[in-house]
Formats: C-alpha cells, sequence, structure tokens
C-alpha cells in the first residue's frame, strides 16, 4: 500500500443554485429588517451586504438547503449561516400577532383548523407523545386562524403530534376570544363540543353522521355550504408548507414555534403582494 499526499477528490466546492419564489421585493424587505436590526444593537457581525444574508436565508427556508452548503458557496462558517437563519427568524417571529390582535383586525367570520408538521422520530420514551395515531407519523401539531379568503392571521404554539384539536383550542381559549371579539367560526367535525351553546353558537361544525343517525338531505346540503365555506383555510395551510423546511423538522418545539410564525408573516408578506399585483391588472414578474 502506497501512501500519499494527493487529495481524493478536488477540494474545489461546488455551489448549486436554486430559483427562489420569493419576489425581489421580499428579498429588500429582509435585508431591511436586518439592516435596522444591525443599527440598533449597533452589530458588527455583517460578513456580507444584507441583501446577499437575506438571498441565503431565504434559500435556507424555502428550499430547507442544508447549512454547510450555503456556507461552502458563500465562503463562510455553518455556524454564521445558522446565526443569520435563527436571528432573521426572531425578528420575523416577533411580528407575528397575538391571538386576541389577529381577532380585531375586521370581519364577521374565522376559520380555525388544526395541522400536524412532521419531525424527525427520537428514540426514547419522552418522543411517544408526538406521535400522531391520526396521521400515523411524529410531528408537531399546529392550530391556525384564518380570515375569510385564507390568509393566515394566527398560529398557535407547537403542541406535541397527538394533541387533539379541542384540546388546543381549550387550552389557548379560542371560543372565549371568539366572543370577546364578536366573531363566528367554520370548523370541521374534529372541533365538535367545543362550542355547546346551542341557541348562539360561536363554532359552526357541521353535521355528524352516524351508524344508528344517518343524515337528512338538509343537512348533507348544510355540510356541503360549510365544506365550500372552509376551503380557504386549506389553502393556507397549503401557501405556509410551501416552505420545504417544513418538510420535517429537526428542531425542538419551541424554535417550531418561533419558526413557524416567522413564516406565517412571511407567506402573508408574499400573498399580499400578489393579491395587489393581481387586483391592479397587472401579472407579477417571475423571481
Amino acid at each position: 500500500m502506497t501512501n500519499t499526499k494527493e487529495h481524493a477528490e478536488d477540494p474545489c466546492p461546488l455551489v448549486s443554485q436554486c430559483r427562489l419564489p420569493p419576489s425581489t421585493r421580499t428579498v429588500n424587505h429582509l435585508a431591511d429588517l436586518l439592516r435596522h436590526h444591525l443599527k440598533a444593537i449597533r452589530s458588527r457581525w455583517r460578513i456580507l451586504p444584507p441583501g446577499k444574508i437575506a438571498v441565503i436565508v431565504l434559500a435556507v427556508l424555502r428550499h430547507d438547503q442544508r447549512l454547510a452548503d450555503m456556507a461552502g458557496g458563500n465562503n463562510v462558517s455553518e455556524s454564521t449561516v445558522r446565526r443569520w437563519r435563527d436571528e432573521l427568524i426572531t425578528l420575523f417571529a416577533a411580528q407575528a400577532p397575538r391571538l386576541d390582535r389577529a381577532l380585531n383586525q375586521g370581519g364577521e367570520v374565522v376559520l380555525i383548523d388544526g395541522t400536524l408538521i412532521a419531525t424527525m422520530r427520537h428514540t426514547g420514551k419522552a418522543d411517544r407523545r408526538n406521535y400522531s395515531g391520526k396521521h400515523h407519523r411524529h410531528g408537531l401539531h399546529f392550530l391556525a386562524l384564518t380570515d375569510e379568503r385564507g390568509r393566515l392571521i394566527w398560529i398557535s404554539a407547537a403542541r406535541p403530534g397527538r394533541t387533539h384539536d379541542n384540546t388546543a383550542a381549550r387550552h389557548d381559549r379560542i371560543l372565549a376570544h371568539l366572543r370577546a371579539a364578536g366573531l363566528g367560526a367554520l370548523a370541521d367535525l374534529g372541533f365538535r363540543g367545543l362550542d355547546n351553546d346551542v341557541r348562539d353558537p360561536v363554532i359552526v361544525t357541521g353535521f355528524h353522521a352516524s351508524r344508528t343517525h344517518k343524515l337528512t338531505p338538509g343537512q348533507k346540503t348544510a355540510n356541503r355550504v360549510l365544506a365550500v365555506g372552509r376551503a380557504p383555510v386549506e389553502h393556507g395551510f397549503a401557501h405556509l408548507k410551501n416552505w420545504r423546511i417544513l418538510t420535517k423538522l429537526r428542531t425542538d418545539p419551541a424554535h417550531a414555534t418561533r419558526l413557524l410564525r416567522a413564516l406565517l408573516v412571511l407567506t402573508n408578506f408574499e400573498v399580499n403582494r400578489r393579491r395587489t399585483i393581481y387586483s391592479s391588472g397587472c401579472r407579477p414578474r417571475p423571481a
């Protein structure tokens, strides 16, 4: 066996490119936010321009690019890219509205639903509560509210995947907040029993069929109308889950809560921009 000092592979790093759907306006918004933050804390850890940092963080969030790959392609360390990502996530998560403020933005009806964000499976008994029997996978449960058009207005903290929608809603006192704001909510059958007020219900869940009780034609029609009214909430979740970093989280629940709230702000920023462009009769330029 001959010893040699030659490298087995070419040490020159390969840089891959990816298309970022977020617009230039979103990149500039991230760069301005980072620039003002650095000025406020009088920090000098800037290695690259804020615009370049914004592009790197968006690539990590949108396409779930590995931190080591983004670091090698930009001649920075992996810990630096991680610090940039966590810093911007914290800044955007702070802009997410609280539940009481989100319900005071106008309108008469909101849409409520729960979703499961998949996570990596860990060993030990502590991870068993993250297993969702409904979805047959490990994850974290989030509760979200949208307006009538499907725009996300609030998202809850992360909870174990086995958490029921009703349990999460009771913990966040959703019913009390809705009554205080004078709003109604459309929900699926998973929220049955949350609002037991028959005369003046706040949360409408539709009718449930059983083996002994079949639905009447009128009840079936009411369920179809409710399903049409609830459809935009699925669109809101679809916009949120376009961020591929949510494909399978590899983080703790506290950081997952900040991440989801930061992505809520970014998603609404992009969705509002597109709606403004379409309402003005112009088509958005490709990013």
